[in-house]
């Protein structure tokens, strides 16, 4: 079936010495995977290798079989050009964490408007403003909701946080808890939007420290999720930049 849809790449693969696997996040059909033959080496075909960096927005033409299976594209074209994305260095690292977070938190093979309108109007976001450096942590929280396990903040005023039930607590338990500083700036987040997120101050050690939570409560919650490999390398940007 051909499908005409919106888009958003996850990865790109070299596959072999001139062609690509591509995944994406469409807004028809959930996940998909694209064989794209030859596409390294053609420079007169309608699909460009610029096309398939990380969190690129697209307008493609495909056929979708919908078997599991790898589609074909035919078509694609920039739906929305980011201004400062791949240019700014924080933000480019950014890109690249953020889209293998994606790569290995949604799995499903199905429609989700409501899920592909957030991911597309959060990246814009992201590459329109220029106080972003809390953008991963928020950005993370609310793709929590969803992929169903957003925190309960029914008891938001007690002292801790239980990672592995997903809920604030009285009195700490064995398992992962958020407390002290962390709990403070979780709380502050889970109480804001995009746009007042910057107001949100914290110390580069307390960012890194509430990433890494959120990580693990990504663990915790999604089976078979894998950290990024990418962290490294944005907390080593983040350290350096911002």
């Amino acid at each position: 079936m051909q499908v005409t849809t919106k888009a958003i790449i996850f990865s790109a693969i070299k596959y072999g010495d001139t062609s690509l696997i591509v995944k994406a996040f469409t807004a028809s059909d959930g996940i998909k995977s694209y064989l794209l033959r030859g596409v390294l080496s053609s420079k007169k075909g309608k699909l460009k290798t610029a096309y398939f960096q990380p969190l690129t927005q697209l307008e493609i033409v495909a056929n979708h079989k919908n078997k599991g299976t790898l589609e074909t594209l035919k078509e694609a074209k920039v739906f929305y050009h980011y201004q400062t994305l791949y240019a700014d260095m924080a933000k480019n690292a950014m890109t690249l964490f953020l889209a293998e977070l994606l790569g290995n938190s949604i799995r499903e093979e199905e429609r989700n408007e409501d899920l592909f309108q957030f991911l597309e109007a959060s990246l814009q976001w992201l590459d329109m403003h220029k106080d972003v450096a809390n953008f991963h942590l928020y950005f993370m929280l609310s793709l929590t909701r969803f992929l169903g396990f957003y925190p309960d903040v029914y008891q938001i005023d007690k002292p801790y946080f239980d990672l592995l039930e997903g809920e604030f607590a009285a009195v700490e338990s064995l398992n992962p808890m958020l407390r002290g500083e962390n709990i403070y700036y979780f709380k502050t987040l889970l109480g804001t939007n995009f746009d007042a997120m910057h107001t949100v101050k914290m110390k580069k050690n307390n960012r890194q420290e509430l990433l890494k939570s959120l990580i693990l409560y990504f663990e915790l919650h999604l089976q078979g999720f894998r950290k990024p490999k990418s962290l490294a390398v944005l907390n080593d940007v983040f350290n350096t930049y911002v």
